[in-house]
């Protein structure tokens, strides 16, 4: 028997005394002790049904809702009071406060449930020693390394945001038996240490977690739904479902793409030619930033430095590639 089933067990046995016996002190009648115990055991099963919910629940989103119960519940109490309480008997007069109360605490945990987060979110952003938050790292971003590089060079300056179940993935992969995977992960967490030594960026853990979605993707992608931050990643496949989702991404790659040097059809630069393209007597180069260069007729100057007249560029999903002639 698991521990949820023994402690859901318990719940309902606890319930069902409890409620008997205030019944039986309460009235001293078997029979109401026996309807106690219904009424105990009604309410122990809705009381696990809805923890099972409220564990499902994100954090910010339980608050909200807790909070808007109890201001609906105490505006319910504010307007029952300044009804006229002499038309009806005390009892029609508790079913009305009843009432009034429940619809009342109802409409305040719908609006706190959903409106919770933003607020919370309205309430960081308008407050003076809160910085603006950059985004919120992915795991594959965080591997790649080249984000601390940029934080370093302080174009980001702000906070930067690293969810608690993305620690949790990085340190799986550094556990992990592979080799490779074990490196990858060591690297990531170093990258991290590295970020946090940084004066003009600092790293911000978010424990919020979402235990009913399985995927580290999906989650960042509520996340980010629910804080409005943008999504700091390279993975290619995170990028357009968050598109999909109409979220804003920031994109590694994309930004490294748009850093190269830019070159027009006619200019000449030089280029060492370092191995055979896929056409005949094609040479390949390849400039500082990684961009290749295919070269017309360059396979004869294997190993040599010759200046190249750019003939065309060519933009695609993985980078740029640059055509060009050895200038005669």
């Amino acid at each position: 028997m698991t521990p949820s089933k023994i402690l859901s067990a318990a719940l309902i046995i606890s319930s069902i005394l409890f409620s008997g016996l205030t019944g039986f002190f309460l009235f001293s009648n078997p029979v109401y002790a026996g309807l106690f115990c219904g009424a105990g055991l009604a309410l122990g099963l809705v009381s696990i049904r809805l923890l099972r919910l409220w564990l499902n629940i994100g954090v910010r989103k339980l608050i909200g809702g807790a909070a808007g119960v109890a201001v609906g519940s105490g505006l319910g109490t504010l307007i029952y009071s300044g009804l006229p309480h002499d038309l009806f008997n005390a009892q029609v007069n508790a079913a009305i406060y009843g009432l009034i109360v429940s619809v009342f605490g109802i409409v305040g945990l719908n609006l706190g449930y959903a409106k919770g987060p933003e607020l919370r979110k309205k309430a960081e952003e308008t407050t003076t020693d809160v910085s603006k938050v950059v985004g919120i790292l992915d795991t594959s971003v965080i591997i790649d390394g080249r984000i601390a590089d940029i934080c370093e060079t302080g174009f980001l300056d702000g906070d930067v945001v690293i969810p608690q179940f993305v620690l949790r993935e990085l340190q799986a992969i550094a556990d992990s038996s592979e080799a490779t995977r074990r490196t990858r992960g060591r690297r990531g967490l170093d990258i991290l240490n590295k970020i946090q030594k940084q004066s003009c960026v600092r790293i911000i853990i978010d424990d919020t977690d979402f235990p009913s979605i399985p995927e580290v993707d999906q989650k960042l992608i509520t996340l980010a739904k629910e804080t409005g931050y943008p999504i700091l990643t390279n993975d290619f496949n995170l990028n357009k479902v968050a598109e999909v989702h109409s979220l804003q991404v920031l994109n590694i790659n994309q930004l490294a793409n748009a850093l190269k040097p830019i070159v027009l059809p006619g200019e000449t630069m030089k280029a060492q030619i370092v191995k055979e393209g896929k056409e005949p007597a094609q040479g390949l180069a390849y400039l500082d930033d990684g961009t290749m260069v295919v070269v017309d007729h360059g396979k004869r100057f294997m190993g040599k430095t010759v200046e190249v007249t750019v003939t065309s560029v060519l933009q695609t999903t993985a980078g740029r590639m640059i055509f060009a002639t050895v200038k005669s």
